[in-house]
């Protein structure tokens, strides 16, 4: 399953509602003036300022529902501009909960040093349960041990530690950082509170003896919330108890959990559908992947990137190209933003199957279109082309790897370039050496590799190379055993 995907199974804040990211520019009103401004990193103050200095009503509603998608869609820092514009010009005045809201953006943009001189400022009437708990929310989210527990205990002091919310952040903190032998205590510690776990408690619970693999202690809590007459069984809780038994490979266990979890999906929940499909997909379900999919198009009001793009990536784990360049089409006909990432799926499902000229096919129409690629998928179809024994066309690939690369993220490995330098070396010519080495130097300092294929380039074409060796010199990269061979062909040959 989807890691990433998995991490939602136990978020409580998956919100239900849809983000559809399409062309809203021409609706006059501040949310749709200030949400495509897609670049986090871009200001949104200035829009903020244009729209009331042209005499435009701002409404503390609008405000909420920016601030609430923008932190939807993990735009922290612009989430946060909107907070403090509000706070500063007065357009609102704050109460606990935007006083909680901004807490929690500033421990996410600036860190929770940050966080705690906003808390620490805060009018003593201001610090009630919600913002005490943001402040909590930041510890955690640093993994600041001691300060959470100590945070804690001072909420207990003031009886603000009433609720699951407060418990279940500190579950999440041992989490974070691997206890998960701790979490058990911790909701046991809640009982003794009298305090009621919710779902997402007994969630994170199950994941704590999932992941030690300890099944009968994960049974053991799941049957607890069924007997639970007031708990509302969802179909998160059952996805991730089915994903455990895959990976146990208990394949009737997490059928049954699969069905269980497919009966309580809100019918129009993206999210659900996502996981299901897969999980489905972990499984080698091809057919209930599928069915799952048209379903989802059926309920819904409309796909998303990020249903087109865990579909995409379902077909490539379960090696089915043919059936992803259909959803490709289906995406590419849907009107939603362009997403790098759903092609990308595409292109491991290619490359998986052998199909590099497909995977370099779909990338060259990308780029032809105008639309951005990136060095990881280059790379990914240049180590394909490598595999197969196709080193030129591995190297083509490389070189345009080398060339989109950003300065972070993706890097090349060692070994896949040693053998690509190693065959330039040996078959290529001084001006395709020289080129790729001069594109690897963007991304790697120059090392006794890259002479080495230079070296041999050029003693192939007879050329001198006594400005290489004393660049070598230069550089401090010392002979080895293979330079003197390498040197000795040039002495034989001369």
């Amino acid at each position: 399953m989807n890691p990433k995907l998995f991490s939602e199974v136990l978020t409580r804040h998956a919100s239900s509602s849809r983000s559809y990211y399409t062309n809203t520019a021409n609706k006059a009103t501040l949310y749709y003036k200030i949400s495509p401004l897609g670049d986090p990193a871009r200001s949104v103050a200035p829009e903020l300022d244009e729209w009331v200095q042209k005499g435009k009503k701002v409404r503390v509603g609008e405000l909420q529902r920016i601030i609430h998608d923008l932190r939807k869609r993990k735009r922290f820092s612009q989430a946060l501009e909107v907070s403090e514009w509000m706070n500063k010009t007065g357009v609102c005045i704050f109460t606990a909960t935007e006083h909680a809201v901004q807490l929690d953006l500033i421990g996410r943009v600036r860190g929770f040093d940050s966080a705690e001189k906003y808390f620490n400022n805060l009018k003593e009437t201001d610090k009630t349960e919600k913002t005490y708990g943001a402040l909590l929310n930041c510890y955690v989210r640093q993994r600041q041990i001691e300060k959470s527990l100590s945070h804690l205990q001072k909420m207990k002091e003031i009886g603000f530690a009433s609720s699951a919310l407060t418990f279940n952040d500190i579950m999440c903190l041992y989490v974070n950082l691997g206890q998960h032998e701790k979490v058990p205590g911790v909701l046991a510690e809640m009982k003794e509170s009298k305090l009621s776990p919710d779902n997402f408690s007994y969630r994170i619970c199950m994941n704590s003896y999932g992941v030690r693999s300890d099944l009968d202690g994960m049974e053991k809590v799941l049957k607890e919330m069924e007997s639970q007459s007031n708990m509302v069984m969802d179909w998160n809780t059952y996805a991730v108890a089915a994903n455990f038994y895959i990976k146990a490979g208990l394949t009737k266990k997490a059928t049954d959990a699969l069905k269980k979890s497919e009966e309580r999906l809100n019918s129009k929940d993206g999210i659900g559908y996502n996981q299901l499909i897969s999980l489905y997909a972990s499984q080698g379900k091809k057919e209930e992947v599928l069915r799952l999919w048209e379903l989802q198009k059926s309920v819904c009001k409309r796909c998303i990137n990020k249903d087109y793009i865990v579909m995409l990536e379902s077909l490539a784990r379960l090696g089915e190209p043919e059936e992803g360049e259909k959803v490709l089409g289906e995406w590419q006909s849907s009107g939603n933003c362009y997403d790098f990432r759903a092609p990308l799926a595409l292109i491991v499902g290619y490359a998986n199957k052998g199909l590099c000229e497909k995977a370099e096919a779909l990338l060259k129409d990308l780029m032809e279109k105008g639309y951005a690629t990136t060095s990881n998928s280059w790379g990914i179809v240049a180590v394909e082309y490598l595999e197969k024994g196709e080193t030129e066309k591995a190297v083509e690939c490389m070189k345009a790897a080398l060339s989109l690369y950003s300065g972070k993220g993706w890097k090349p490995n060692p070994g896949v370039i040693r053998r690509m330098l190693e065959w330039l070396g040996d078959k290529g010519s001084v001006k395709d050496a020289e080129a790729f080495v001069k594109s690897l130097r963007t991304v790697v300092p120059m090392n006794r590799n890259m002479y080495h294929a230079l070296l041999k380039a050029n003693i192939s074409a007879g050329k001198d190379i006594d400005k290489l060796l004393e660049s070598m010199k230069t550089e401090k990269i010392g002979d080895d055993e293979e330079t003197k061979s390498i040197l000795a062909v040039r002495n034989k040959s001369s």
